[in-house]
């Protein structure tokens, strides 16, 4: 196995110095995810930068985690469950929503069932979704501009949940009670 830093402020490349300072400052602790990813500037760079972008969508709280926590899952990434898990309690996510993405259940609100579903197509079709697949998801309430940006959503996953298999992250402190185990398959 090849073993990726878990960097510092003060062990990191000089370009990525400033974005673990700002997450030290913002979270009051860096993301061991962000210490990895500093190996490369570049790659901290624009996964921060990407899911800002991702945040401004119009896609609610709700529905990025379900974008995000699908890929998650799909990928079989342990870190970002764990962190997504945590992050969307804190954005007030509701815990059958939570339990729903982790467990892969049905969602109450067939609306997310739709986007669960959608975001699936769009990872196991590598993006060559059938246009019957698009007609469903635009009927269930969704727009265009959604099709889109659960491919924002999906490119922001490749990003982190590849980076974490490829260095094994470790999952922080600060998720560690929301570990989640992939289902075998």
């Amino acid at each position: 196995m090849t073993s990726f830093p878990i960097h510092t402020p003060e062990t990191a490349p000089a370009d990525a110095r400033p974005i673990l300072e700002d997450a030290q400052k913002g979270l009051g602790f860096i993301p061991n995810l962000y210490a990895t990813m500093a190996e490369s500037p570049r790659l901290l760079d624009g996964y921060k930068t990407l899911a800002a972008i991702f945040g401004n969508t119009n896609l609610s709280d709700t529905e990025q985690q379900v974008i995000m926590m699908t890929n998650n899952v799909l990928n079989g990434c342990v870190y970002c469950m764990a962190a997504h898990t945590t992050l969307s309690q804190m954005q007030g996510v509701a815990e059958d929503d939570i339990t729903a993405l982790r467990d892969g259940t049905p969602f109450a609100d067939p609306k997310l069932n739709a986007l669960r579903v959608f975001t699936t197509v769009i990872f196991e079709t590598r993006g060559w979704p059938k246009d019957a697949d698009i007609a469903t998801f635009l009927a269930a309430g969704y727009t265009k501009q959604t099709v889109l940006e659960v491919i924002l959503g999906t490119s922001l996953k490749v990003m982190s949940n590849y980076t974490n298999h490829i260095a094994e992250t470790p999952v922080d402190a600060a998720f560690t009670k929301n570990v989640w185990t992939p289902k075998a398959t």
